[in-house]
Parts: structure tokens; sequence; C-alpha cells
């Protein structure tokens, strides 16, 4: 099950990152957003998920300077990033219909 719960969090951030580059904080704000503050995920849980992508080539990294001198680094998805997307949604599918079939006493 911890499986499904990582991959979970790298289907989040890949699917986020299909649409714009961003950068760590603006990763959580925009899951804490769009789920309605029930994915509050911590900067502890969410860097070892960039780290791992980046590792994996499923996204890449560029830093930049702030105006305030601080360097921040972005995040985008690569197209190997985006094929895994895909597959994770699958998986994800499958897992939710089961998951679903087995609450409803199917």
């Amino acid at each position: 099950m911890a499986k499904k719960e990582a991959g979970g969090a790298s289907m989040l951030v890949l699917a986020l990152l299909k649409e714009k580059e961003m950068y760590g904080y603006q990763i959580i704000e925009e899951l804490d957003r769009r789920s309605n503050h029930v994915f509050q995920m911590k900067e502890g849980t969410l860097y070892p998920v960039l780290h791992g992508l980046e590792k994996d080539k499923l996204v890449s990294a560029r830093e930049t300077v702030t105006e305030k001198g601080r360097t921040r680094r972005y995040y985008a998805v690569t197209e190997k990033g985006l094929r895994a997307l895909e597959e994770k949604k699958e998986e994800w599918t499958a897992f939710s219909r089961a998951v679903t079939a087995i609450l409803a006493g199917v």
C-alpha cells in the first residue's frame, strides 16, 4: 500500500508540472488549493518525490535567482515524465475502481 501512496504523490506532482513548470513551494500551494486542503504536502515529503522524479529523468530542473537574490529551482515534466504520468493514471484508475468495488460490496 505504501508504494501506491508514493506513486500517488508522484502522479499528482507530474500532473501539475504537465501544465507548467513550478518551484517547490508553488507545487505545495497548488496541491493544497486544488484539493480543497486535502493534500497538504510538507516540504519533507515533496522534495524527496521531486529528487526521485529528477533522478528517473521524469522531471528536469533549472535554477534562477529571484529579485531578492535567492535561488529558486523550477521543475518541468519531461517527455518520459509525460509517458509515466499516463501509466500512473491508468494504474490509479484500476486501483480506484477496485477499491470502489470492494467498498460497494460488489
